[in-house]
């Protein structure tokens, strides 16, 4: 069964940084890509950064970049997402995701959503 769980949101002020967490059920290697979205009230829902577990390259979104660092840890089978220089147009729901859950043979097309968590900048 998968699940994603996130947590780490909160409320800081801007400039200030929060570590988000996904811990990833499986394992986070099962996922050939894992990543995280954002939706702010009134808006699209937007990628943020992912990860590809069969190069480990990451993509990060323009409004991020620079700012987020989003990391991997197989062994803890969770995924951070380190958000510095926060910035209150960042605030929204930020969202863990999965794509393609692979057992041995097997591929399960996803994608496989957490619950999402608050993220609020007060300026």
């Amino acid at each position: 069964q998968v699940q994603l769980v996130e947590s780490g949101g909160g409320l800081v002020q801007a400039g200030g940084s929060l570590r988000l967490s996904c811990a990833a059920s499986p394992t986070t290697a099962s996922f050939n890509t894992m990543g995280w979205y954002r939706q702010a009230p009134g808006k699209e829902r937007e990628e943020v950064s992912c990860i590809s577990s069969s190069d480990g390259s990451t993509y990060y979104s323009d409004s991020v970049k620079g700012r987020f660092t989003f990391t991997r840890d197989n062994a803890e089978n969770t995924v951070y997402l380190q958000m510095n220089s926060l910035k209150p147009e960042d605030t929204a729901v930020y969202y863990c995701y999965a794509d393609t859950l692979v057992v041995g043979t097997l591929w399960y097309r996803g994608p496989y959503w957490g619950q999402g968590t608050q993220v609020t900048v007060s300026s």
